[in-house]
């Protein structure tokens, strides 16, 4: 089995790198023909991308929710090439086509040698939020939260594309324990955590309005801030244009421990869900975010 996962592991880097060698005009035609496949030829998820826009926006016509939903799936090509271009791509390049408008907001408190937890979603290209190391001179780990996928050999690529610019990659059962480990080495760290998907139902400990729906939140980020200490944020994703992005900050709590039970997590969700309603289309609308219903 590890001779399999290898060999794998081998083949599909190869046919990444070697697409990650051509430049961005000839990825985007990939997208597009990519686009036509994956939409119109597969259909990959379109019922549940259709529900989805449809609960979240009930008051936009039929017209414009397939409008957004043929958006979204040009832009989904988009990431995933996109990403793909992470194997061999300039530190400079990257800087160009995602800029990190505000980095003052951390570096406040990245000054005083505290750590902290950046909230943000999947949205626009969060594949290329790693880049954000660029910004910080200082001996600051940036670490991500992941859960682990079934194959070993898609799972270390994946990896190793996340980690291109130094950031360390922590599996999602391990969190509360390496963060622990970390405060207690003395590592000043800033660790993002994509909170805008669905808890697992065990896990579900608060239920929230978002997107015109009854939606269970997570809440672990809010609770591990309070026990650790350290500031909170919250980063918003902008799509420029094709293939260039902008962030902003935005401090929720410098500390969290002060803060009402749950004022954290509401405040995320306020804060995504705005970043979602400026632009719907570039959100991840293929994951069964509404699954689970709220028992009376």
């Amino acid at each position: 089995m590890k001779f399999i996962n290898k060999l794998l592991f081998r083949l599909l880097y190869s046919w990444m790198y070697i697409h990650a060698l051509l430049p961005f005009k000839v990825l985007y035609f990939l997208s597009d023909c990519l686009y036509i496949l994956l939409y119109y030829v597969v259909g990959y998820r379109k019922k549940v991308v259709r529900t989805n826009l449809k609960n979240s926006f009930p008051e936009k016509s039929e017209s414009k929710l397939l409008e957004i939903e043929k958006k979204f799936y040009k832009h989904f090509c988009d990431y995933f090439l996109e990403t793909i271009k992470l194997l061999h791509i300039s530190d400079e390049e990257i800087q160009k086509r995602i800029v990190f408008e505000n980095p003052e907001v951390l570096q406040a408190e990245i000054d005083k040698g505290r750590s902290g937890f950046l909230f943000l979603g999947h949205y626009g290209n969060w594949e290329w939020v790693p880049s954000l190391t660029l910004c910080f001179k200082e001996d600051l780990t940036l670490g991500q939260i992941y859960k682990p996928l079934k194959s070993k050999a898609v799972d270390a690529i994946f990896l190793k594309t996340r980690s291109r610019f130094g950031s360390v990659g922590i599996p999602k059962s391990d969190t509360y324990r390496e963060i622990v480990r970390w405060k207690h080495e003395g590592r000043q760290s800033l660790i993002g955590f994509m909170a805008d998907q669905t808890p697992s139902y065990n896990n579900i400990h608060h239920w929230t309005n978002f997107l015109n729906q009854d939606t269970p939140v997570f809440t672990g980020v809010e609770r591990i801030a309070r026990k650790v200490g350290g500031y909170v944020a919250y980063m918003d994703i902008q799509k420029v244009k094709r293939g260039y992005y902008r962030c902003r900050f935005e401090m929720l709590s410098t500390h969290p421990e002060t803060e009402e039970e749950m004022a954290i997590t509401e405040n995320y969700i306020r804060m995504i869900e705005k970043t979602i309603l400026r632009e719907p289309a570039y959100w991840l609308w293929t994951h069964k975010r509404w699954k689970y219903q709220r028992e009376n």
